[in-house]
């Protein structure tokens, strides 16, 4: 995304937690820092839209954490230059792992 303007992500991921609700180790789980970063470093590159870089957070996600099944992105636009007085734009993706 274009720097100087702020950007509001939520990613939702689901995943069975069931083993790693039992064995409490971090390995078998979805580590949250891991979705972080994917986060970080993708809307660090310059994209012209907003369902760009959503989707490409998407395909990082099912490509790097084996554990996820299906995910829900918004990436919002905080105070688009779009005239009047709007707090955001946003879009919304969902996306199941590919079988």
């Amino acid at each position: 995304m274009l720097i100087g303007s702020d950007y509001r992500v939520d990613l939702e991921v689901f995943a069975n937690l069931s083993q790693p609700a039992e064995s409490d180790k971090l390995r078998e789980t979805v580590d949250y820092v891991h979705l972080n970063n994917i986060v970080k470093e993708e809307m660090a590159v310059r994209s012209n839209l907003l369902e760009h870089v959503a989707k490409r957070i998407l395909n990082r996600v099912f490509a790097e954490i084996e554990a996820v099944t299906k995910a829900e992105i918004e990436v919002a636009k905080i105070n688009p230059p779009i005239g009047g007085d709007v707090e955001s734009v946003a879009v919304v993706l969902q996306a199941e792992r590919p079988q």
